[in-house]
């Protein structure tokens, strides 16, 4: 337990000090995720300094107590003792420093030292601690900078050196709060409440409240929310975002499902095995600090670049003072300060590119994701749900002899018309299309993943699969093999129609291409990605007729298990190929892992979704060629902004080292530069790219 207690209440406002929030390892963040987790809980800000926490809330008793009961017993995983912490933005502090050295040389002389010493020791102290642990980095340059100026009483120097600094890292601070305040709300559970069936009554409850052991409900048209098994009923389940096969599945007593899926008709009761939604949101949250504190290859090389920098410059400052005995000129040369720009340019740029896609439907999980984006060179596509719509459509109506075209589907859509199956729809709206009168159907029968029974003006009438119409109804379908096989080797599924134990024809249907398609793989062509690849589990002559379709796809490959694709990709990685692989089932995490860049759709199963390194949350592949322009746009900032560091920063060396400039106008245009640079990098990041529409087949 820890000590907890309200020390300020207003309706539907806490403000609570608790002992637990001085512990360093107390990660504010991953509680802020704990805290609005809970059903009512609405704003959350800590003050670490001062031990509280302010949470606004729903004004009733069970939020309150909630709320209480949380604080006083902390989650073990809100204090890590790895975790690396870090303070959140201070504006007051920041804008304090910064007016104190504007006033500096208005204060008397006497005062204004007191003030400059108290506001440098932490620089100071942070040098001083940065040198026996890590050696001579830009911590020592920046103490060494702030305490020369000192000892030479030159604080207006000093304090605006340290006020910079301040405002350096309260911009980045402020980019991560931004950035991961707005990744978190974009990754929030689609699913916020489920039906559960408790002491004999069925009632709605908040996902946040689900226990392991409850038995959840799940209807027509809803998305299972919980993994769990099967304990009653049937169903005709969508699992294409965990299969990749586009048709329904049939479910059943014992079987076990995943989150994600959709059921298309029926209904069933699972008991819940896996559920902890109460730390999803918080799981989120340190998924995105981790992943935007992890550095890419990039800003690794930049910061070691600028790490080298630091003792040249240090070096170049002891060496000027011994061969000058000009502490001024010294001091000006260790004003000029290579690193600072060159560190931080790289965060703020990533930053913003990451906050500008993800307002644009694009989220980008980390510096490494934006990084490797940029690099790629070979995009591999799942079929089912990615470069297709995962919905589908009628192609073909292929009647036997006596009946015609449109009366055979208007039949079959008669006999559909109550049927919430997708092959059902997609029948029903091809009729409505072409404008045909559905006759009133009755004593309707469906069974369940074969088709349905039913009758048409006063006459039976069959819809379903071969097995159903010929085996299981023992109704002769051998008449139409030869236009059977044709649209099977044009990747088709065949729906088979009959009437008083006649076979009448077959409906062939297909899983749509997105309209988009064509473009996205000709423009990512155009953005620099020299080979496309598509993956499928579908049969052959499915993934044929989907490849013909498009022009720009280099290869395709089918009948693909899981750990098959993720093979696949690991192959072309040892090729030498940087690879992005797009998908959105649980049946492409191992290739969304394994590839340099994982992509996952916006319908993707929740398990994609967190093994992916970037989401689209938008159903549209063209923010797919918008988050490559971005990321390489990013790249090119970052170059540019390194480029205009060191070349300006060379020129202010060069004058600072002459002599011909002071401390005080070198270090304003070190930070002016820096700040430049900074703002260059934030600007141009913001700017979007032009996004294509249509489907420009």
């Amino acid at each position: 337990m820890t000590e907890c207690r309200v020390v300020h209440e207003l309706p539907g406002r806490l403000r609570i000090r608790c002992a637990g929030f001085h512990d360093p390892s107390f990660d504010p963040a991953y509680m802020e995720a704990v805290l609005k987790n809970i059903s009512g809980v609405g704003r959350v800000r800590f003050n670490i300094g001062a031990g509280t926490v302010v949470v606004g809330y729903n004004p009733d008793n069970t939020c309150r107590k909630t709320i209480l009961a949380c604080l006083k017993s902390l989650p073990a995983e809100a204090c890590h003792p790895m975790q690396k912490c870090h303070s959140l933005p201070d504006p007051v502090g920041t804008a304090a420093k910064a007016v104190f050295s504007l006033v500096t040389p208005a204060l008397p002389r006497r005062l204004a030292g007191v003030f400059s010493w108290a506001m440098g020791l932490p620089v100071l102290v942070r040098g001083m601690e940065t040198l026996l642990t890590g050696g001579v980095k830009v911590e020592v340059l920046d103490a060494a900078a702030v305490g020369f100026s000192l000892g030479q009483k030159q604080y207006f120097t000093a304090n605006a050196i340290v006020a910079l600094l301040a405002l350096g890292e309260y911009l980045e601070q402020v980019s991560d709060v931004k950035t991961i305040g707005l990744l978190s709300s974009l990754l929030r559970p689609r699913v916020e409440q489920v039906r559960v069936q408790r002491d004999g009554a069925e009632i709605r409850l908040a996902l946040t409240e689900l226990r392991v052991g409850d038995r959840v409900v799940c209807g027509s048209g809803e998305m299972v929310s919980v993994d769990g098994r099967i304990m009653e009923g049937e169903a005709s389940l969508d699992q294409s975002s965990i299969t990749g096969e586009s048709m329904p599945v049939h479910v059943q007593p014992g079987d076990e499902i995943l989150s994600g899926s959709l059921i298309h008709e029926g209904r069933i009761i699972l008991d819940a095995r896996q559920v902890g939604p109460e730390t999803r949101l918080a799981r989120i949250n340190r998924f995105l600090e981790n992943s935007l504190r992890f550095k890419s290859h990039g800003q690794q090389q930049s910061e070691r670049l600028a790490d080298r920098l630091v003792p040249a410059t240090l070096g170049m400052g002891l060496g000027m003072f011994l061969l000058t005995r000009d502490i001024r000129r010294a001091a000006a040369v260790l004003t000029v300060d290579f690193s600072c720009a060159i560190k931080l340019a790289n965060p703020v740029a990533t930053r913003t590119a990451m906050y500008s896609a993800a307002r644009e439907g694009i989220l980008l999980k980390g510096a490494q994701a934006l990084y490797a984006l940029a690099r790629v060179d070979t995009m591999v596509f799942d079929k089912t749900g990615t470069l297709t719509r995962g919905a589908l459509e009628v192609t073909d109506v292929v009647p036997e002899t006596g009946i015609s075209r449109n009366d055979l589907l208007a039949l079959a859509a008669a006999a559909e018309s109550h049927y919430a199956h997708p092959v059902a729809r997609a029948v029903v709206a091809e009729a409505k299309s072409r404008g045909l009168a559905l006759s009133p159907a009755g004593r309707v029968d469906f069974i369940v993943a074969h088709g349905v029974s039913a009758y048409v003006n006063g006459r039976r009438v069959l819809v379903g699969s071969r097995h159903f119409i010929e085996e299981d109804e023992g109704i002769d379908c051998s008449e139409v093999d030869r236009s059977a096989g044709t649209l099977r080797k044009n990747g088709k599924n065949l729906l088979y129609v009959a009437r008083e134990n006649r076979l009448l024809g077959v409906i062939a249907l297909r899983d749509a291409l997105r309209p988009e398609a064509v473009r996205v793989l000709r423009d990512l062509k155009a953005a620099g990605i020299r080979k496309i690849i598509t993956l499928t589990g579908d049969h052959p002559a499915t993934a044929r007729a989907v490849a013909g379709q498009l022009p720009d796809l280099d290869e395709i490959r089918w009948d693909l298990k899981p750990e098959q694709k993720a093979a696949i990709v690991s192959d072309l990685q040892k090729q030498g190929h940087q690879v992005a692989f797009a998908g959105d089932g649980v049946n492409d995490a191992p290739a969304l892992i394994t590839a340099d860049v994982g992509i996952c759709m916006p319908g993707g199963a929740d398990l994609a979704r967190e093994s992916a390194q970037v989401v689209l949350l938008k159903e549209d592949l063209n923010d797919l060629v918008a988050a490559r322009k971005m990321a390489v746009q990013a790249r090119k900032i970052i170059r540019t902004c390194f480029n205009a560091s060191v070349g300006l920063n060379s020129l202010f060396l060069l004058l600072a080292g002459s002599g011909r400039i002071p401390p005080v106008l070198a270090a304003v245009l070190h930070n002016a530069n820096t700040v430049g640079v900074l703002g260059y990098a934030a600007a141009a990041g913001m700017q979007r790219p032009v996004k294509k529409k249509g489907p420009g087949l």
